[in-house]
């Protein structure tokens, strides 16, 4: 990732915490020199020394033919929002794109065994939806396992990671106050931003 020097983004354990509030992420992996993508929730783990990256892709999805060879590029990339150059003080001003990214990358790890794929799905459970535990739980075991033959289950241990955050830190205070409240009348992505500028 190119990052100019005002938008370092480099603080791991605020790298981290981003990861887990945007954990609906991308994928890319290599099929021979043609990069292949999905899109996919994931939990993200402190381990010992680790940071591993867990989730699951469709048994058909092909991508799950090379993660184990290559290395994986993973993507978390909320929020983000238009700057229209109306909110500068020089007319000659163009528009922009304020964003945070972390591009974190890795090996993956295929779990193989039934018992690693119910706790990997009941972990995904937990974090997204633990309401839905009662549910689960009166699941017959056919069913759960009619369901893991469909899925492969991996684990990613993160190798490197990048952060970006371009927040308009190169404006003046009052711009940056003209962006924020403009971007607090928008949607939840610009709201979120607007709060990310403030806390600059």
């Amino acid at each position: 990732m190119f990052v100019p020097k005002m938008f370092e983004f480099d603080d791991k354990s605020e790298q981290i915490a981003f990861m887990k509030r945007y954990s609906f992420a991308t994928i890319i992996t290599n099929k021979g020199d043609i990069p292949i993508a999905t899109q996919l929730p994931l939990i993200i783990e402190e381990r010992a020394n680790s940071l591993i990256l867990s989730g699951h892709f469709a048994k058909a999805n092909e991508q799950t033919n090379y993660i184990e060879q290559n290395s994986s590029l993973i993507i978390f990339a909320e929020p983000h929002a238009y700057i229209s150059p109306t909110h500068y003080d020089q007319i000659q001003s163009v528009p922009t794109w304020d964003y945070i990214s972390v591009h974190a990358y890795g090996k993956s790890k295929i779990l193989s065994e039934d018992l690693s794929k119910i706790q990997a799905l009941e972990q995904m459970i937990t974090f997204y939806e633990p309401d839905y535990s009662t549910q689960w739980s009166q699941l017959s075991d056919n069913y759960k396992q009619a369901m893991i033959k469909g899925i492969v289950a991996f684990e990613i241990e993160v190798t490197a990671i990048q952060g970006q955050k371009k927040l308009s830190q190169n404006k003046t205070k009052a711009e940056q106050r003209r962006i924020v409240d403009h971007l607090e009348q928008q949607g939840q992505s610009e709201q979120d931003l607007a709060q990310y500028i403030k806390n600059l």
